[in-house]
């Protein structure tokens, strides 16, 4: 490295690190104390500091996004699932996504993946520094409902909002009610074209009326889910049976 690309690798740094005066300062310093070439010592401390920081902001993020902790990237069986399907998930955990506020909508029936996919995304995401949050949309639902009764919902969705991508887990397995549907869909409606959903669900678009009681409150809602959206179909047995069975016949095998 230059002495040039040294002072502004540490002018970057101290800017990031909110010193700006260490950054104008300290190299000018350096050199009328005749001592320039220290500098490279100075940048190897800030190096340190930047992954520090980095690494801590990882360990934030990954706690506070309540993502289960095995469903990771190497533990995904990427096997199982189909060539271009796999593709659409590497390029997705690449978060460009996130930029325009594009959500991510993955369809299958239980046990094909769709929950450890997205939740693979996410832990991706938050090791580039992105803000994730991954909830079952029944734990959801009743947050919002309890929020409502306490007339804090707007505060709730302002947290909510704080995170880049929020997870939705199993949103076909909600109760059957208006007051579940109206604040399911308020929040949908707060983050349209604003901040990137993820949808994970067993029923396709034609069944989520049984989700939102009404023809008028199901289209709406499939509009601003879908408008900006990246629809994944996990068209692939269950993970779940198949490996039960599997492990059944080894059973049966070693009698």
């Amino acid at each position: 490295m230059t002495d040039n690309e040294c002072a502004a690798r540490i002018v970057q740094l101290c800017t990031q690190f909110k010193l700006p005066t260490v950054g104008a300062e300290a190299i000018n310093q350096f050199h009328r104390a005749g001592h320039g070439e220290a500098l490279s010592s100075l940048l190897e401390v800030l190096e340190m500091e930047a992954e520090d920081r980095s690494q801590r902001k990882v360990t934030r993020l990954r706690n506070a996004s309540k993502l289960p902790a095995g469903k990771l990237w190497g533990t995904l069986e990427c096997d199982w699932l189909p060539a271009g399907l796999t593709r659409q998930l590497e390029n997705l955990s690449a978060g460009d996504f996130l930029e325009d506020s594009m959500n991510i909508l993955a369809f299958g029936l239980p046990g094909t993946g769709k929950t450890h996919a997205m939740c693979a995304i996410g832990h991706r995401l938050i090791e580039t520094g992105h803000s994730v949050f991954f909830t079952p949309a029944y734990t959801l639902v009743q947050n919002l409902l309890a929020a409502r009764r306490d007339l804090n919902l707007p505060r709730m969705l302002r947290k909510l909002d704080n995170f880049e991508f929020l997870i939705i887990d199993d949103l076909g397995y909600l109760p059957q009610g208006t007051q579940e549907s109206e604040v399911l869909f308020t929040l949908m409606a707060e983050r349209y074209e604003r901040r990137s959903l993820g949808i994970t669900s067993n029923l396709v678009f034609s069944e989520w009326d049984k989700i939102f009681q009404n023809p008028m409150a199901t289209a709406a809602a499939i509009d601003r889910v879908v408008h900006h959206s990246v629809i994944l179909e996990f068209n692939v047995p269950s993970y779940r049976t198949i490996t039960a069975e599997q492990n059944g016949k080894e059973k049966n095998r070693q009698k």
